[in-house]
């Protein structure tokens, strides 16, 4: 998954953002609003971690622009308020869910696992496409009665496809959803994860189709 961090609390930022490339997950990090508007404009994520008080404004107002925009991506507030009425507040804004300062990592990775399940429609980690079982939170692909650990990149990867099926993904979109704005990462590489992919499904009725000129997209065959 493709994460956005808006936090200014530099020490903060940079456990949350270990804890979560230590899983794989790609994670680009604004301090100011500023920053982070200038990140939905030119790329797409899966989660947006947000905190409320920042150095430019207040993160409720970038919540709600975000959702006058019609962006649907999960939003997880990250705020020291304690209130009530502060909580129902950043709900009602169109927050997905929130989690109080000061908390434990693992209690936001079971929220961000609760609000992407509630979001794909699904009530566990586990989805099937065609006889292939993904298990997203246990790294696992099952075909047949054949059990394959997933390295990182290729977890992810599969993450993408099971998310959207039969959707066409370009080696462009792969990378900026697989690797952060910092790293010079080659489409070819894509192509190295593709093809690992294949051989761990090569035996299912699933596929990995290049679609020439456009991409790859995932297809029972």
């Amino acid at each position: 998954m493709r994460y956005l961090l808006v936090e200014d609390n530099v020490k903060l930022a940079a456990a949350i953002m270990d804890r979560l490339t230590m899983d794989g997950h790609v994670v680009d990090h604004a301090d100011k609003i500023g920053v982070a508007e200038d990140f939905v404009s030119t790329a797409e994520y899966d989660m947006i971690l947000l905190d409320i008080m920042l150095p430019d404004g207040d993160g409720r107002e970038f919540l709600s622009n975000h959702r006058s925009r019609q962006d649907e991506t999960p939003v997880i507030v990250l705020t020291a308020r304690s209130e009530v009425s502060d909580r129902v507040g950043v709900l009602d804004l169109g927050a997905d869910d929130y989690i109080t300062k000061p908390f434990d990592f693992s209690e936001l990775e079971a929220r961000c696992r609760a609000v992407w399940r509630r979001q794909s429609g699904g009530v566990t980690n586990a989805k099937r496409f065609g006889d292939v079982i993904f298990d997203s939170l246990a790294g696992t692909l099952n075909v047949g009665s054949q059990t394959v650990s997933l390295r990182n990149k290729e977890l992810r990867l599969l993450e993408i496809f099971f998310g959207a099926p039969e959707v066409i993904f370009s080696k462009t979109k792969l990378v900026d959803r697989l690797f952060p704005y910092d790293e010079d990462v080659s489409e070819n590489a894509i192509e190295v994860y593709v093809g690992r992919l294949r051989r761990h499904i090569a035996s299912s009725s699933v596929q990995i189709i290049t679609v020439r000129g456009l991409g790859y997209r995932l297809s029972l065959v």
